[in-house]
């Protein structure tokens, strides 16, 4: 890790020593579940929809058999709820037939699922598992690995690449919830709080959109 990093990484610990998933879940499959619906959607509002989501089906065996009507009727608020309901029903289903169902532990073995593409993959295994494959790149740690000089790319595969060769691998975890927290509470994308920043010390794009 180079010296700009350490620092970065000094500073963002010290703001946000215990960042953490910021979406509510009882086990690995509730967080699959409510990291499916959080695509192009707030965790506020996936925490609103979950309860009553999970109090009828609390798990892959019971979601595999809901109806499609019922789930998209569950989950409309989040947006994209034909994809998203279809995506819950088929990856629980999934879960039940080829994997005894338990979410898998696996990279490899998540991304059969459907709906779950790295990020997801990522989440479920940092926050449920606690297993560091990769560095979740939403939309937060996009932007702000690109404004703090971590990356000079768009994609979120090379950014997470980027970052997974930044990082010491005990902290890609926590990271990428750190970034996210920065991102919600300072770092905003059309009004970066400079002036109150924790991290403008080190920014290279300080008072930059």
């Amino acid at each position: 890790m180079d010296k700009k990093t350490a620092e970065l990484v000094k500073l963002l610990k010290a703001a946000y020593p215990k960042a953490y998933c910021s979406l509510d879940h009882a086990d690995p499959f509730q967080l699959l579940a409510a990291t499916i619906l959080s695509a192009q959607c707030t965790d506020e509002r996936v925490n609103q929809v979950t309860p009553a989501l999970f109090k009828k089906y609390p798990g892959p065996a019971e979601m595999a058999k809901a109806p499609l009507a019922d789930l998209e009727r569950l989950v409309h608020s989040t947006g994209f709820y034909k994809n998203k309901a279809l995506s819950l029903k088929e990856a629980s289903a999934a879960i039940v037939r080829d994997f005894g169902g338990t979410v898998p532990r696996v990279m490899e073995e998540l991304l059969t699922l459907r709906g779950v593409a790295r990020k997801t993959a990522n989440v479920v295994l940092g926050s449920a598992y606690g297993i560091a494959a990769g560095v979740v790149v939403d939309t937060h740690v996009k932007r702000l690995a690109f404004r703090l000089g971590l990356t000079r790319h768009t994609d979120p595969g090379k950014i997470e690449a980027d970052l997974m060769k930044a990082l010491p691998k005990e902290d890609w975890i926590w990271f990428a919830h750190a970034l996210v927290l920065h991102g919600r509470a300072v770092c905003g994308a059309r009004k970066p709080l400079c002036a109150g920043c924790p991290l403008a010390g080190p920014c290279p794009r300080k008072g930059v959109v």
